[in-house]
């Protein structure tokens, strides 16, 4: 609620990477944040760094994504986190692009380093053409715009496929591994270029 949303959005990072360091994760870890729930971003920031000082987990690689669950109250704040994060070096995310209040407004106001692709717009998106179509537009507005694309949700072959034929390299979902808890996924080194 109101009352705890900033104790809340930092003990979820905090959390994140003394999990993160606990399991020796190599890859990016990716922190997602309410954009309502930083008030100062050097704040924020400051916590994340002492947890990952705190747990020794390397800075460069975390990943804050912007999440699409609320409305933004003030876009000049939003940009000025995103901005504030960018300048430290973090690597910054708008997440479930195409979802909620994650869409092109957004992304006009902002410019992250990744765009992840919201898995309504992938989920059979080998059968669905209209899916295909907004998916390349997007796909080239980011282009453009020097953006990573990542494409959430993927649960088949076919959908992966559709999607690298697009240009997407980036990708996660079910048909990769299943979440686990407080432990790592098992994904095959097939997967690993």
């Amino acid at each position: 609620n109101q009352d705890n949303r900033y104790r809340f959005d930092q003990a979820c990072r905090v959390k994140a990477i003394k999990l993160a360091a606990e399991l020796n994760i190599q890859s990016k870890l990716s922190i997602n944040f309410m954009p309502n729930a930083v008030y100062k971003p050097e704040l924020c920031i400051r916590t994340t760094l002492e947890a990952a000082e705190i747990y020794n987990f390397p800075i460069e690689q975390i990943i804050f994504e912007v999440t699409e669950g609320e409305q933004i109250n003030d876009h000049a704040h939003l940009q000025d986190i995103i901005q504030s994060y960018q300048q430290q070096g973090f690597i910054t995310a708008i997440d479930d692009f195409g979802a909620g209040y994650a869409g092109l407004n957004l992304l006009a106001d902002m410019q992250t380093d990744l765009v992840k692709l919201d898995m309504a717009l992938v989920r059979n998106i080998h059968n669905d053409k209209v899916r295909q179509t907004i998916s390349r537009g997007i796909i080239a507005v980011c282009d453009d715009l020097g953006i990573t694309v990542i494409a959430e949700g993927i649960e088949s072959a076919d959908e992966l496929h559709v999607l690298q034929e697009m240009g997407i390299e980036l990708f996660q979902g079910f048909y990769f591994a299943k979440p686990s808890f407080e432990s790592l996924a098992t994904v095959s080194s097939d997967w690993w270029r």
